[in-house]
């Protein structure tokens, strides 16, 4: 009985090495066409981003490199598992892949969704590296566009990673868009100064600094009346429209501007508020009706 077992194992042990042996040619055949095809696919990656190097950004020409070296390995590797295994076909992949295809679709929608999210943002190009943008609560310099995320460096010198799909599909404000860029401040004067005399004064200003655009010419415009003053919005361009040019601009045009309106007399005024104050120990205390809140003493009441 045992040695009939021995004997079963033997026979089928010698058949795999058969077997084997027998696809030992063609898997060294497969793997040789597969080492071709990985030099093949790192020619194919250099010569993509060659090309589309002066046409497209520097990521997405990384990724339309990386994009044909791997179709160029994917396709070498079907080839060589045929060379390797005759009986298995292109087609018993697809098969294979048909079944689990929907399962792995779910698993990773969101990779796919931001991969797909990604080629797009790059091949649009609403916004390149370098670029300031502002989105939702975040504003900073893009550091990196990547096939998954998108990084920004913040003011302050933080990371931020945000979703291509949330890029995509959401709003963002790109401020380095165009060479130039407005910026506005809005000053209140007083009520009893004169109107003509603060526009000049203000646009005298901003025509005097450097930095600040002749043209558009800068401008001033009355916004409306208030109890505190007469509010005059400022209007000027700079160039560049970075974030650090346009806080260097604001502090120098401001200083300015309060100094200027300041030597030609000009009210800045500010909230004021009157208090009056009830005095608690007074003969009427008790008597709401008698009561005074802090007013000078009545004919018919004494004072303090």
């Amino acid at each position: 009985m045992m040695s009939s077992q021995l004997t079963v194992a033997y026979e089928r042990f010698e058949q795999l090495g058969n077997e084997a042996l027998r696809l030992l040619p063609g898997l060294g055949i497969a793997i040789a066409v597969f080492v071709v095809f990985l030099v093949l696919a790192r020619w194919t990656r250099t010569a993509v981003q060659h090309l589309n190097a002066r046409r497209f950004q520097h990521n997405l020409v990384i990724v339309l490199g990386r994009m044909a070296q791997w179709g160029i390995i994917l396709l070498g590797l079907l080839l060589a598992i045929t060379i390797a295994f005759p009986s298995f076909t292109p087609a018993n992949l697809i098969s294979a892949l048909g079944i689990t295809g929907i399962a792995i679709g779910f698993a990773f929608k969101d990779i796919f969704e931001n991969f797909l999210a990604g080629i797009l943002i790059l091949i649009n190009e609403p916004f390149r590296i370098g670029d300031q943008i502002i989105f939702g609560a975040f504003e900073g310099t893009v550091e990196k566009i990547e096939t998954r995320a998108t990084m920004i460096r913040t003011y302050d010198g933080r990371l931020v990673v945000i979703p291509n799909a949330e890029l995509f599909k959401g709003s963002f404000i790109v401020n380095t868009a165009f060479p130039s860029r407005r910026l506005e401040y809005d000053v209140t004067i007083g009520n009893g100064d004169d109107i003509a005399v603060a526009k000049e004064a203000m646009l005298g200003v901003l025509a005097r600094l450097p930095g600040i655009e002749p043209a558009p010419a800068p401008d001033a415009l009355v916004l409306g009346y208030a109890a505190n003053g007469v509010t005059i919005r400022i209007r000027w361009w700079i160039k560049p429209p970075r974030r650090a040019d346009a806080l260097d601009i604001r502090d120098e045009v401001l200083c300015a501007v309060k100094a200027e309106l300041t030597r030609n007399g000009i009210d800045l005024p500010y909230p004021t508020h009157q208090v009056l104050l009830h005095d608690q120990t007074e003969p009427a205390d008790g008597n709401r009706l008698r009561q005074r809140e802090g007013w000078p003493p009545q004919p018919d009441q004494p004072g303090k």
